[in-house]
Parts: C-alpha cells; structure tokens; sequence
C-alpha cells in the first residue's frame, strides 16, 4: 500500500516541476530575443546618427577658385572716366598674404586748374572670396554674411551725412549702393561705395570725389551711376578669371578664406572688421585727402 501511495507523490512532484522548467526556459529564450533586438535597435540608431553627421559635415563646392588681380580689373577707359588725371594708371595694389582670396588696388586723381578750383577723384577696388567649409558653411552663404557686413561697415562710417542705401537690382546675386556726404579738411567729399556678390565672392568699389578750391562738388548721381559700372566690369573679371578650367582648390579644406574669416575675426557671424583686409587697403576717410 506504502508503495503506489510514494510512487503516485514523486510522480505528481515531477509534474509539477515541469513548467517551471519550460517558464523557465521561455523566460529565458524571451530575454535573449529581447537583448538582440536591442543590440540590432542600438546599431541602426548609431549608424543613422552618423550618417547624419556626415551629412551636415557636406556643404557644396564653392563656385570661384580665384581672384583676378585687382589693378588690371577695369579697362583703360574706365579708369579714364574714373580718375581721368590719375598718375599712375597701374594703381596702388594693397597688401594682402592670399591673393586667392583678397585684395585691393587704388588710385587718386587731381585735375588742377589753377585759380578756377580743382577736381579730386579716388577710387578703390576690393575683392574678397570664400571657400566653401565643413565648420563655416558654404563659400555663397559666408559671402552673403560678408556682403552684409561691408554695407553695414560703409553705413556705419565715422561723419558721414545724409547716408542713403539702395539696392541695385540685376546686378550680380547681390548689390547695394551706400551713399554720403563726408566732410574732411573743410572739403566736402561725395562718398560712393557698391557692394556686389557673385556666388562666393564679394566686390567692394569706393568712389568719393570733390570740389576743390572753390570747384563746384561733383554730382552724387554722377559717381554713383561711375561706380556702379565699375563693380559690374570688376565682377565679370572675376567670373572670367574662373572660367579657364579653374576648379576649387580648397572645397570643404577653406584655405585662404577660412584664414580670412579667423583672422577677420569671424565676420559673417560677429559682424566684426577683418583684420588683415583693414591693413591690406587704405582707409577711405584718410584717402579722401587730394595729394599735394
């Protein structure tokens, strides 16, 4: 009788411990499922995220690879018109440590008639271009931030009067004309600045003239209409410079004009004045003073 009473227990005991061995077993498989499907989830996400970043790391190739050399992008009749008694029609080239991406030249006029007054005339050319840069953007977008800042910068001149800005439409991606009146040395002096984008470089014309000696003051209209064909003929030279197979030598890498920006102390997003451009040009004011 004891017999099939302890046969019929460890036969219940073995039943009974059956699912707690596939509860087990499930709870177990269930986990492992769990933990490789976390590990696939943790992969996809980490491998989306640096796909992300390689593509916030591309920006588009810069259009301009060069710069022509500033003295030589106007013709001789231009100059003619501009500073007809210039004394040197080869002009004054800045100094500039990367001539890919700035430069300047500048040139002054005196037409002395005696005790009739005279005529004085000064002009500037400034070009400036940007590579395009993983950490700075693209050489358009760092040029646009630069072209505000030389409107802004001719705006913001120390004595000008009655300063006007327009924009000039067709002209380049973008152009804008800053207008004043400048007193110096008891002379008044009619100050034309055009500011000009093309893809990612920047053309900046000064142009100030006055009337000297009793000589009536030039017409602001007259300069203005001067300069403004000046910044179109700079802008195709600089267009024309690139169109000789040239390619974009430092797309992503911002040689050239990544140093302009630093040195320039970040200008497209401080707005503060480049350093190195300041010291390669002449200022405007101190050069609106006719030569003796």
């Amino acid at each position: 009788m004891h017999r099939p009473a302890q046969r019929l227990t460890r036969i219940l005991t073995c039943a009974a411990a059956v699912p707690v061995i596939f509860i087990a077993s499930g709870c177990s498989s269930d986990s492992g499922s769990g933990s490789d499907g976390a590990k696939k989830d943790s992969g996809s996400k980490a491998s989306a995220s640096a796909s992300g970043k390689d593509k916030a790391a591309t920006v588009e190739k810069a259009a301009f690879s060069k710069l022509p050399e500033p003295c030589e992008v106007l013709s001789k009749k231009s100059l003619d018109d501009l500073v007809p008694e210039a004394k040197d029609k080869s002009g004054k080239a800045g100094t500039s440590d990367d001539t890919s991406a700035r430069g300047t030249c500048s040139w002054d006029s005196l037409d002395n008639n005696g005790v009739d007054g005279s005529q004085f005339r000064w002009l500037r050319v400034s070009l400036m271009r940007f590579d395009s840069d993983a950490s700075l953007g693209s050489g358009a977008k760092r040029a646009q931030n630069n072209f505000a800042k030389q409107v802004a910068d001719a705006q913001a001149t120390e004595g000008a009067k009655s300063v006007k800005t327009e924009p000039v439409p067709g002209m380049g991606d973008q152009t804008t004309v800053v207008a004043y009146d400048l007193k110096k040395d008891k002379e008044n002096f009619k100050q034309q600045t055009v500011v000009t984008r093309v893809e990612n470089a920047v053309v900046t014309i000064d142009y100030n003239g006055a009337g000297l000696a009793g000589d009536k003051a030039p017409s602001a209209k007259d300069l203005s209409k001067a300069a403004e064909k000046a910044a179109k003929e700079a802008s195709a030279a600089v267009v024309s410079a690139n169109k000789a197979g040239g390619t974009d030598s430092g797309s992503g890498s911002g040689s050239g004009s990544k140093e302009s920006d630093s040195k320039d102390s970040g200008s497209e997003d401080s707005g503060s004045k480049d350093s190195k451009d300041s010291g390669s040009k002449e200022s405007s004011k101190s050069s609106t003073k006719p030569k003796s």
